[in-house]
């Protein structure tokens, strides 16, 4: 029999709340008031309506190019109470990177922060089918608004006026709910076609998986624009009655005072977040928060041991998923917590198996391979690419999606997440993850960014590890051979980089993702120094 997935939409599920939990408080943003789910529901309506009076119809494509904030919330709710998309824009986009998101998706209407319109007036003249665009906040004057040709520019607060009457409207969990786009390393992003069912389903995970109760205060600083701070943590309080405090940014200098002023009892941090809050003095009282839980993706020993110790956290999650194929593997609540442990499948609603690379076929437990995913449930996975059906193929093969990821199952059924395909090192017989070599060098006092990346070895055909550095500001270069005795105690004699060298800056995506294809492909320099022919040797000690 199949599952009833018919209230899997976001802008049902908030009617049904605000009759079940009224006045109940459910999010505030930042120091302002907090807003009951009857409060969401009113505002998920006048936005429906008001999308619905200037035009927008069922399956409109709608570009969001906003911080986080209030508004945000009320725009996606709003379009989904309309069957309307929204088009969740990174907001560092600019230039080549913006024509191409806004010509895939091909939308009408635009809402944007004021500091953006710049930026669009830039690019008008690419992108034929932008014609309106609504500013948050505060409206430029108008010696100070760009001079569109073609686009008019109007205030968000003319939606505002707009009746907050419930709105008849049948959206399903079949129709699409979302497009988020995922940064290219090696071609232009793609937008994913994300329809109800998937989102729903990246809030059930965390619900089941970090246990969310109506007792949680969710603290949330991640961009909305990312799944990671939409689905994950906001709709995942939505579905789980819990608290949101949402924060314009995340603020590594105020997180734990954040922390412990709005009592958070559970937050995620993503990547060098957690380096950049471990780096910040030590203030007294860290310990005194409420924390139960948090989410760190991915961590190293050493990391989650600094924050038991420093914040006296006492528990930690960590999931793996993709914009595409949701969450398919977590962590039970009840595990034991175990750094890179990415936790069971969720075989409820997936499959997963680790598979070689060349051939699709599954490899033995143990062994390092891809990660490949298939969903149990119709409409609860990406239903493509946006105008790029051989991107979409090429994901999808022998009936499996590609994560790109490389993994490892251990004997209890535990997945491992090793590193990116193609930023997996093997040398020696031995694949190094890239991430646990950045963390080492990351921290050595003054190194502000590493990237570490396979490079060829001169002969036998293995790699050899390569770490690209940025000083922090005013830092002399260390000695090379300082840096490596620092890394010897501190990782694998296998991992320990051959290669190192100090760069003025670290490509990156608009999404600040590395790009260490880029650094792969230049390969060594005339800077580069070898510690093989400095003579320096690192014995298996």
């Amino acid at each position: 029999m199949a599952l009833d997935k018919s209230d899997w939409v976001i802008s049902k599920l908030i009617k049904k709340f605000a009759i079940e939990r009224g006045d109940k408080p459910f999010i505030q943003f930042e120091d302002g008031e907090p807003l009951s789910y009857v409060d969401v529901d009113r505002m998920t309506n006048r936005l429906g309506n008001a999308f619905a009076d200037v035009g927008v119809g069922f399956g409109d494509n709608v570009a969001m190019m906003l911080h986080n904030r209030l508004e945000y919330l009320w725009t996606w709710f709003g379009l989904n109470r309309l069957g309307a998309v929204p088009v969740a824009i990174n907001t560092a986009l600019k230039g080549t990177f913006l024509t191409h998101v806004l010509t895939n998706v091909r939308s009408r209407i635009a809402v944007v922060e004021p500091e953006f319109l710049p930026w669009l007036e830039d690019i008008e003249d690419t992108v034929p089918d932008l014609e309106v665009i609504y500013v948050v906040g505060d409206m430029p004057g108008a010696d100070e608004l760009p001079a569109f040709k073609r686009c008019t520019v109007h205030p968000f607060d003319d939606l505002m006026h707009a009746s907050d009457a419930e709105m008849d409207v049948e959206v399903s969990y079949r129709d699409i709910g979302m497009v988020m786009f995922t940064s290219g390393t090696t071609g232009p992003s793609k937008g994913v076609l994300m329809p109800h069912g998937h989102l729903f389903l990246f809030a059930r995970s965390m619900e089941v998986h970090l246990a969310l109760t109506d007792e949680d205060r969710y603290y949330v600083c991640m961009p909305l624009f990312h799944a990671q701070g939409s689905l994950m943590q906001l709709y995942g309080s939505l579905l789980a009655g819990a608290y949101v405090v949402l924060m314009k940014q995340f603020r590594a200098t105020s997180w734990i005072d954040d922390v412990k002023k709005y009592r958070a009892t559970v937050t995620n941090t993503l990547g060098v977040m957690n380096d950049f809050v471990l780096k910040q003095p030590v203030k007294e009282g860290e310990r005194e928060n409420d924390l139960r839980i948090l989410c760190a993706v991915p961590v190293v020993e050493e990391t989650l041991a600094a924050f038991r110790e420093r914040f006296g956290i006492p528990k930690f999650n960590e999931l793996f998923g993709m914009t595409e194929c949701n969450l398919p593997v977590g962590r039970p609540i009840d595990a034991p917590d175990e750094a890179g442990c990415s936790g069971k499948v969720w075989d409820e609603y997936f499959e997963v198996i680790i598979a070689d690379p060349d051939t699709d076929e599954e490899v033995p437990v143990g062994t390092v391979g891809e990660i490949l995913v298939r969903p149990k449930e119709p409409f609860c996975f990406m239903q493509g690419y946006n105008g790029m059906p051989e991107r979409t193929v090429e994901t999808w093969r022998n009936f499996w999606f590609h994560t790109g990821d490389a993994g490892r199952m251990d004997e209890r059924g535990y997945i491992w997440y090793i590193d990116r395909i193609k930023d997996t090192i093997r040398r020696r017989g031995e694949n190094i993850s890239s991430y646990e070599v950045e963390a080492v060098l990351l921290e050595y006092p003054g190194i502000a960014e590493v990237a570490a990346v396979a490079v060829r070895a001169d002969e036998g055909g293995e790699d050899e590890v390569l770490a690209c550095m940025v000083l922090a500001e005013g830092v002399d270069a260390p000695d090379p051979t300082a840096i490596l005795d620092f890394c010897v105690p501190r990782m694998p004699y296998f991992a320990v980089p051959r290669y190192l060298e100090y760069v003025d800056e670290i490509p990156k995506t608009p999404s600040s993702k590395i790009q260490k294809n880029k650094l792969r492909d230049r390969g060594l320099s005339n800077t580069t120094w070898d510690r093989d022919a400095a003579g320096y040797k690192v014995s298996r000690g």
